[in-house]
């Protein structure tokens, strides 16, 4: 596969992961209110209302588990950087929120079936 290939079927992996994420929280009640938001520091895949918590949520696809699972992507720089952009989302959207919460939501690819998604509550 050519790395101009690569790229775009990581991109597509990721997109539909995050759509699967998004449905996933969105069926287990949270408001969406951003989704793939950007700035220079950084992006959130998802930012949702989960009743009075703001939630800054990362997704991570993975097509197999070969390269080890999901969960294991997310590192404490990686959580660092979600508490700022966090706050980084809020003062440019002008809402502080006292209660703020960083989930994973973790999307395994099978090569039948629907995908397998874990959703973790409060990973840092």
């Amino acid at each position: 596969m050519e790395l101009t290939s690569i790229g775009a079927h990581n991109r597509a992996v990721g997109s539909y992961g995050e759509r699967a994420a998004a449905r996933r929280l969105l069926a287990e009640g949270m408001v969406l209110l951003d989704r793939n938001w950007r700035c220079e520091s950084g992006e959130i895949d998802l930012v949702l209302r989960d009743g009075h918590v703001l939630v800054v949520c990362e997704v991570k696809t993975r097509s197999s588990t070969r390269a080890g699972l999901p969960h294991e992507a997310v590192t404490e720089d990686k959580l660092a950087r979600l508490r700022l952009l966090a706050a980084r989302w809020q003062e440019e959207h002008g809402t502080r929120v006292p209660d703020v919460r960083v989930d994973l939501v973790a999307v395994v690819l099978r090569r039948r079936g629907g995908p397998v998604v874990d959703h973790v509550r409060g990973i840092g």
